[in-house]
């Protein structure tokens, strides 16, 4: 398990378990409780934490899709171009970036005053519904950081795509369709999950104020802040026969 694929498929599993602990227990005791109270504070630490697990684990997506084609495409040199190192590199830097980015976003938003009221038309604290609050000319710099965020976010998306169409034309040329099989599972579902994440983010996030209703902005929110991290584990570990075989026998041995 201490290989590049499973390194990775590790720091994923904490992003995925960081962003699902940052909006869903809170959504669901508000639930259960009957209340729909966050203070001011933790509202920023939601946005805060949110961003941070969200951003990183795309840049961590982008890094495996990258890992996946030297893996497929570069075989015989697999090992000396992800070693180790290279890899605590590639995700120190998915980390480091994430955190940049929730500390921008974050001191962006709650900078401006808020006169709209402080009731935030959402599960969870989303920027866009934060930004309806505010009585100021101001909030022009997020909406704009949010935009650049989405063009980075999409070349990001396109060295992704441009990677899985580099494997899959080296994949067409394997002789036995087991193989063929074999990447293409593996592949597919990772770009589906990346293109849910990515459209349904960038949509909630830019679409004009005409079309936004209540029902339309949980569907977005659902689609890019819960689906991705909760079938992340179904792709990458469920389908996996290695790590089915390694958990079982970790919980056989628990067991007897």
């Amino acid at each position: 398990l201490h290989t590049p694929m499973y390194f990775f498929l590790f720091n994923l599993a904490l992003l995925d378990l960081g962003t699902i602990t940052t909006t869903v227990p809170k959504a669901m005791a508000n639930s259960l409780w009957d209340t729909t109270a966050i203070s001011y504070t933790g509202c920023a630490s939601q946005v805060f934490f949110f961003f941070f697990f969200l951003s990183a684990e795309f840049y961590l997506l982008t890094i495996m899709a990258y890992d996946r084609y030297v893996a497929i495409c570069k075989p015989l040199h697999y090992g000396t171009i992800m070693t180790s190192r290279t890899c605590a590199n590639m995700a120190a830097a998915a980390w480091g970036s994430g955190f940049l980015y929730a500390v921008l976003h974050t001191a962006n938003t709650f900078s401006f005053p808020l006169c709209q009221g402080n009731a935030v038309d959402q599960f969870f604290c989303e920027i866009p519904q934060i930004l309806r609050l505010s009585c100021s000319d101001a909030y022009l710099q997020e909406v704009g950081l949010i935009v650049v965020s989405a063009c980075l976010l999409f070349v990001c998306f396109v060295f992704l795509v441009l990677t899985y169409m580099q494997i899959f034309r080296f994949v067409l040329r394997i002789p036995t369709h087991q193989g063929q099989h074999k990447a293409f599972s593996t592949c597919l579902p990772h770009l589906a999950v990346v293109s849910l994440f990515i459209s349904s983010g960038t949509f909630a996030y830019l679409k004009p104020p005409s079309m936004s209703s209540s029902s339309l902005n949980l569907l977005l929110a659902v689609l890019y802040s819960v689906v991705p991290p909760a079938v992340n584990p179904l792709v990458y570990s469920m389908r996996n026969q290695e790590l089915k075989d390694a958990v079982w026998k970790v919980m056989t041995g628990v067991f007897q």
